[in-house]
């Protein structure tokens, strides 16, 4: 199998080197060039300067920002790659965007699966990321030794659209946890507990979860390395609000969380880790 990889940012640059631990890794692209030169040197595979230089890839491998750069992607590779070929996309995108991406590639013969991920940058990094995938299943099996490389857990959820929309409900979850781990530890510093005895304690019981144990310790020092971008949450979240809508539920969790991810990075604090959001519980 040969497997290229677009998108090599903080998520997509760890990816790319677990396929290529698997020997698996072709062929590499970024919108900065200068990324791409980089990593294919590191890793002796082909940095991409085209869709075009895809053309040989049994799989090709999306980690890219917005809706409109993956289309675009898909798009150019739409034209380049060989009939029964794959593309995964592990962007967070609108269900809209990954169901037209596959009537695309469709055209050509192409399969597609939308696989958007959760876990974090750490979990690219330890290479135990949680796949949501959407799509045909015998097309996901054709793709799985590239996604195992860095997977935990992949899960097929049901047809095209369907990884995106389970990608809706974590982001919702994610986005409430982080309101809820902010605020209390907001609390918890003006009520003036000692950290080190309170976020042993929170975690040994029902108020546990991945946020507290990950984020807990250094937003509370103030150090708000990402992680997860604000911008990047709210960009997420904006999806997530359009899905939700539709759906007719309530969405007090999600405005909230719009809210003070706008406030953020009003703030100047876009780049900064989704933990930054303590600032704003302070008061």
């Amino acid at each position: 199998m040969k497997v290229g990889f677009i998108g090599l940012g903080a998520m997509g640059a760890p990816m790319a080197r677990y396929v290529h631990n698997r020997g698996l890794l072709t062929a590499v692209g970024n919108r900065t060039q200068a990324k791409a030169d980089a990593l294919a040197a590191e890793l002796d595979v082909r940095a991409a300067r085209s869709a075009a230089n895809f053309a040989d890839c049994d799989v090709v491998t999306l980690c890219v920002s917005l809706d409109a750069d993956v289309l675009e992607n898909v798009a150019a590779l739409a034209e380049v790659l060989k009939a029964g070929a794959v593309v995964v996309d592990h962007s967070t995108v609108a269900v809209e965007t990954a169901r037209r991406c596959a009537a695309m590639l469709a055209t050509h013969n192409i399969g597609f699966i939308d696989a958007p991920v959760s876990g974090g940058v750490e979990g690219a990094r330890n290479g135990k990321l949680s796949v949501m995938a959407g799509g045909d299943a015998e097309v996901l099996e054709r793709a799985r030794p590239a996604i195992e490389s860095y997977a935990a857990r992949i899960s097929h959820m049901g047809g095209t659209g369907a990884g995106q929309a389970t990608k809706a409900v974590n982001q919702v979850l994610v986005a409430g946890i982080n309101e809820a781990v902010c605020e209390g530890l907001a609390l918890g510093e003006k009520l003036g507990l000692d950290p080190e005895r309170l976020l042993p304690t929170l975690l040994a019981g029902a108020a546990n979860n991945w946020f507290l144990d990950k984020r807990g310790a250094t937003m509370l020092r103030d150090e708000f390395a990402p992680g997860f971008k604000c911008a990047h949450m709210l960009k997420d979240l904006r999806i997530v609000q359009g899905i939700a809508r539709d759906s007719g539920i309530r969405t007090a969790v999600i405005d909230q969380a719009l809210a003070d991810y706008a406030e953020l990075i009003e703030r100047g604090m876009g780049e900064s880790d989704t933990s930054a959001l303590i600032a704003i519980k302070r008061g």
